[in-house]
């Protein structure tokens, strides 16, 4: 089979991959290990879903901004059937919602996926339409990151749960997590591992704090003016706040197009602020950025990939050269690229979740990213590596990125969407 063909079985593939997980109004990241509708999830999704159904691929985040609290957060769960398969289910989160969600949030890459999917849509009527009414929200929730994340105005938000970031147990969170205690633990059994490899998980101790975080963000009503300076667990995180700056910029651009230019110039100034802020991140020794503990009031020393992600963001010529050169670097040491930490760190974990292994939607951010930046060649590396990870191991949560080795959960929505970017970007 030549490789068109195998592009075409892979495409054709990932398409039944969204099928499967599609619930009419959202999709799942696949079923049983998480049956509910996450957010990053959803916006990462929606641009894949374009490629078959641009109507469907607004309704995926429509459906997500549905449920936008009146603060103007957009939580990280949304429950809209009851599961008893997964843990932490409503009846922990207990936040009040009609339909239940979670009261922590995730990486706010809904301004990105927004532009994405008005600039390549077909239906302009429809774009002109859906785009306005998700511009209005999507600016409300980053008014409220830089409210109740960032209350002194440095330009850079802060997590208050390991959860937020998307990378759930990486290294940059240990010491911080450490802090959190565990005295008064409610009794908790959880229900990932009945789906996937223990040793692919977080482990108990990691998960004894999480759910201390949760039971305690609960006990203050959920009250996003407290919850801030209330939480023991307070990180700056490079990638996170530098998808959070590329997706101001974007809800810029997009507002400019529709002629909301309170919206536009709201955004642009939240962008360059956050851009600027970033540098303070900067570590000259590993070359990369890092986390910054606000609690401990320290720079993290950990090389993952939250300090690459950033390239996303429209970073000085001479920083997005770096990154791409540590990136380079870690291909010597990294079969598929891109491993979410330096596995030439002690601490590094091949198949432990975000403690080494590689995922496609992180790819898709870097990649897109140094594509911006010039970096094409090593562009093409990094989806190529993406699309031998998928001929070999099929559409897998993520990767060993030693030796390619499928990990977590099977059948993965928004690593089929990467897919078939990754395909149509090739094609």
């Amino acid at each position: 089979m030549n490789s068109n063909n195998v592009q075409q079985s892979m495409y054709e593939r990932a398409v039944e991959v969204l099928r499967v997980n599609d619930r009419g109004h959202y999709t799942v990241p696949t079923s049983g290990l998480y049956p509910f509708q996450w957010n990053w999830d959803s916006c990462l999704v929606s641009i894949g879903q374009q490629h078959i159904d641009e109507a469907r691929a607004w309704a995926e985040m429509k459906t997500l901004f549905e449920h936008q609290w009146d603060d103007g957060m957009v939580p990280h769960i949304v429950f809209h059937e009851m599961d008893d398969g997964y843990f932490p289910g409503p009846e922990v989160w207990s936040t009040g919602r009609k339909i239940p969600t979670t009261g922590i949030t995730q990486p706010p890459v809904a301004g990105f996926a927004a532009l994405r999917l008005f600039d390549r849509a077909k239906d302009t009527e429809l774009a002109n339409k859906e785009a306005a009414e998700l511009l209005v929200k999507i600016d409300r929730w980053h008014e409220w990151f830089y409210a109740n994340r960032d209350p002194h105005g440095t330009g850079l938000v802060a997590l208050i749960h390991p959860w937020e970031s998307g990378r759930d147990n990486s290294v940059d969170w240990d010491i911080a997590l450490d802090r959190v205690p565990t005295e008064g633990l409610e009794p908790y059994q959880r229900r990932d591992l009945q789906h996937a490899s223990a040793d692919h998980r977080p482990t108990a101790a990691q998960y004894d704090r999480y759910i201390w975080l949760v039971q305690h963000f609960r006990s203050l009503g959920w009250d996003n003016s407290v919850l801030h300076d209330a939480s023991p667990f307070k990180v700056v995180d490079p990638g996170f706040n530098a998808i959070l700056i590329r997706s101001c910029a974007d809800i810029a651009e997009l507002a400019s197009r529709l002629g909301r230019e309170d919206i536009a110039q709201r955004n642009k100034e939240r962008a360059a602020f956050g851009l600027n802020a970033l540098e303070t991140l900067w570590s000259n020794s590993l070359q990369q950025y890092l986390c910054y503990d606000r609690e401990g009031r320290e720079l993290v020393d950990s090389a993952s990939v939250g300090g690459l992600i950033p390239v996303i963001a429209a970073l000085p010529e001479n920083r997005s050269a770096a990154v791409a050169q540590r990136i380079d670097e870690l291909s010597k040491s990294a079969k598929y690229l891109v491993p979410s930490h330096d596995p030439t760190d002690e601490r590094y974990d091949s198949k432990r979740y975000w403690r080494g292994p590689s995922w496609l939607i992180v790819n898709y951010l870097i990649a897109d990213g140094l594509r911006r930046a010039g970096h094409i060649e090593l562009v093409q590396r990094i989806e190529s590596s993406s699309l031998e990870l998928i001929n070999q191991s099929g559409f897998a949560e993520y990767y060993d990125p030693n030796t390619g080795e499928p990990c977590g959960g099977s059948t993965f929505t928004w690593t089929a969407a990467m897919v078939m970017e990754f395909i149509s970007n090739a094609a």
